[in-house]
């Protein structure tokens, strides 16, 4: 239950990164859904690896939202270093 939590909280996490980082993503919406989601379980395994979490629970709002805005903030660099 433990992932599917932090599925839903990255989506939502997704979805305030993007509002958070405005401009044009080369993925468009989508891909900052999947990237929050991401954001989110990187965070929830961080997290339990540095003793914040205990198994099985999930990151929380906010670190959710951070890790969403960090992946992104990554994705943008690596795909603006790759079309230039």
């Amino acid at each position: 239950m433990g992932i599917i939590w932090s599925i839903i909280i990255g989506f939502i996490a997704g979805l305030i990164a993007k509002f958070l980082m405005p401009g044009r993503d080369p993925g468009g919406f989508i891909i900052t859904t999947l990237l929050g989601i991401v954001g989110a379980v990187v965070a929830t395994y961080l997290g339990q690896a540095v003793g914040w979490y205990r198994p099985g629970e999930g990151a929380g709002f906010i670190g959710a939202v951070v890790g969403a805005v960090i992946v992104l903030a990554i994705y943008r660099m690596v795909v603006s270093r790759r079309t230039v």
